[in-house]
């Protein structure tokens, strides 16, 4: 069985990792095509680890299997010497042959056995290519039989082995699918969409994505057959995609075409020495087109290969950042038909929040597409529901919480009912108690740098802001800190004593900003506040939780080997983890508690909470605070702060 880790991740998309027999793969990882005959292979797969640092190719043992010469080689030497290639080689079996010429001479359990003879470090069930164009009973049919054909190959394969997700264009089979293939694939290969990614259907492969993610195994690496080009990397690992296979650096070559991340270039076309890749620089594409034919396509080739290597790294380094959505966004502006994709996507929301992440350190507005990523509906979900308990008349200045503002703002009316302050924000009014808040607090949008600055002291022409309503009396600063210190708690834990106001906790701004950035109890930190507006427990942080907010919320259960390393402060890994409130997403504050609900360590989650107890490796919470910590001055028990909640 694979032993996938999840090391960081945005979302669905994941820095991963994984063992074969012939080394670790890391994930996005690109797969080069190769051919099994060297002569028809324009760069030699050695040189593709070695010079371009893809360290795992994929190469077709259908292929292999049908000429006589390349088959008793590779059964007699193995793959990997008829490649000569050490990394991890994955094999296909002939599906997308059967799509290209409508049939396969050869049977799925003899394609198996042949990919096992050979040494394939993962081997590919021989699936039923399900066309876009299929009737829903042709489709449902390839399903069946692909999953027939899997669960056999389960029983005799005991290496790694790829189970491709088909159901052409119809959700409920690809989810169908996506079920059946978890159960039995290490690989979970979503196929059938080659035609899709040729005719530049991005909108319907997004639709497909979307059926099928939710049902995918989080614990299974995720390969999407076809996606060539490196336009398409970033979109395909937004949905989870951890596996590209190209052939196209090679397609394209043979044609006389160049791939860049923005899109295609024929290289009778080139003009200018613009492209400053390595390969370029050594030899500008300006001079490609007066070499003789076969020289010049396996220059293509290279930079094709580099450009598709060095758009990998960029879509890895997005989900490092958390900046994967920016990226994607970037990538559709060089194509409407991937603008479409992205709407399409956006539009599943829904299906992406088990996993959208809690905040990320910024959140910048690139296209119309923006203010509807997941972040913002989750957003605008929560400012629904926090909302329909107030129900008060709003106001709409446009200033910052910071005490030089919230000294002139009154937070009640001459006649003493509380007044609500809503701040303008590019998705909307939002209260001013909560713009601090990710995603609308690290908000980066053209409209900012459209509006003059405005004259501090000086009203607005709606009659808000400083300076406005001088007939009000004006409260002090302290009044607005614990208003918004209570919104905050309000957002993140309704119903509780601290939702209501009831502990002994106490706000403080920083110095420079005016931003709030910790509660204190007692004098002592009880949550510190980031550039993400949220409370962030400290262990009396989370013995206040604990007190106050009711099993199952917020918590994991930490199995019982696992309880002593966890209350000394250790990361509770994947497959020590319990039951975890279905709520929690990847960067949300967790309790970690035995199973009698005793209080070891507060953390943040790495992994959403149906994802918890599913990876053999990798962490599932890092602990950030735990039982041990020197506290001074903390108390035994905070009943007498914080009273259940109600």
């Amino acid at each position: 069985m694979i032993d996938f880790e999840v090391r960081a991740r945005d979302g669905f998309a994941r820095i991963g990792r994984f063992s074969t027999p012939h080394g670790v793969v890391e994930t996005p990882a690109l797969l080069p095509v190769v051919h099994p005959d060297p002569r028809s292979q324009a760069i030699p797969p050695v040189e593709i680890a070695r010079g371009f640092g893809l360290p795992a190719v994929i190469t077709s043992s259908y292929i292999t299997w049908r000429s006589p010469p390349l088959r008793e080689r590779a059964e007699k030497e193995g793959i990997h010497r008829l490649l000569d290639f050490s990394g991890p080689v994955f094999t296909d079996s002939g599906a997308f042959q059967q799509h290209a010429y409508g049939h396969v001479e050869v049977g799925p359990e003899e394609i198996l056995a042949f990919q096992g003879r050979i040494g394939s470090d993962i081997a590919a069930v021989l699936d039923v290519f399900g066309e876009p164009d299929a009737t829903p009973e042709e489709a449902r049919r390839g399903v069946e039989v692909t999953l027939e054909r899997a669960r056999r190959a389960r029983e005799t394969r005991t290496g790694l082995l790829a189970v491709p997700v088909q159901g052409g264009l119809y959700p409920e089979l690809r989810s169908q699918s996506a079920e059946g293939a978890s159960a039995l694939g290490d690989v979970l290969a979503v196929g059938g969409v080659v035609p899709l990614l040729e005719q530049y259907r991005f909108a319907d492969l997004a639709r497909v994505l979307l059926a099928v993610r939710p049902a995918l195994a989080p614990e299974r690496a995720v390969h999407l057959f076809g996606t060539g080009h490196p336009i398409t990397f970033a979109f395909a690992a937004l949905f989870g995609v951890d596996l590209f296979d190209s052939a196209a650096y090679h397609k394209f070559a043979r044609r006389g075409s160049l791939l860049f991340p923005e899109g295609t270039l024929a290289l009778e076309d080139v003009r200018e020495p613009f492209c400053g890749c390595r390969l370029c620089e050594e030899r500008p594409l300006t001079t490609l087109a007066r070499l003789p034919p076969r020289e010049r396509e396996t220059a293509l080739a290279r930079h094709n290969l580099w450009m598709c290597a060095t758009e990998v790294r960029r879509v890895r380094q997005a989900i490092r950042n958390g900046t994967l959505w920016e990226l994607v966004e970037r990538r559709a502006s060089a194509h409407p038909a991937l603008q479409a994709g992205v709407r399409a996507a956006v539009r599943g929301a829904s299906v992406f929040l088990p996993v959208e992440p809690e905040s990320r350190p910024s959140f910048r507005s690139v296209s119309e597409a923006s203010r509807e990523r997941p972040a913002v509906a989750r957003f605008q979900e929560r400012l629904a529901r926090w909302r329909s308990t107030k129900g008060m008349a709003r106001l709409h200045p446009r200033v910052p919480l910071t005490p030089e503002y919230l000294k002139e703002i009154p937070a009640r009316g001459v006649d003493g009912e509380e007044m609500v302050w809503d701040f303008p924000t590019e998705i909307g009014p939002v209260p001013l108690e909560l713009s601090e808040l990710y995603p609308v607090g690290v908000w980066v949008g053209q409209e900012e740098f459209d509006r003059p600055p405005r004259r501090p002291g000086a009203a607005r022409s709606d009659g808000t802001g400083e300076g406005a309503h001088p007939s009000v009396g004006w409260k002090r600063i302290e009044e607005w800190t614990r208003r918004q210190m209570v919104a905050l708690f309000e957002w993140l834990y309704p119903g509780s004593a601290l939702a209501r106001g009831e502990a002994e906790l106490r706000g403080i701004r920083s110095r420079h900003t005016g931003r709030l950035r910790e509660f204190a109890y007692r004098n002592e930190p009880a949550f510190r506040l980031g550039n993400d507006g949220l409370p962030r427990p400290t262990w009396i942080g989370a013995r206040l939780l604990h007190g106050v907010v009711r099993t199952p919320r917020l918590r994991v259960v930490v199995q019982d080997d696992a309880v002593p390393f966890v209350r000394e402060g250790r990361s509770l890994f994947s497959r020590f983890a319990g039951v975890a409130d279905p709520e929690i997403v990847p960067g949300a504050s967790v309790l970690l508690v035995d199973g009698s609900d005793a209080l070891l360590a507060v953390g943040r989650a790495e992994l959403a909470a149906h994802e918890m107890g599913r990876f053999s490796r990798g962490t599932a919470v890092t602990v950030t605070a735990h039982a041990k910590n020197p506290v001074p001055n903390a108390p035994e028990t905070l009943e007498e702060a914080s009273p259940p909640e109600q």
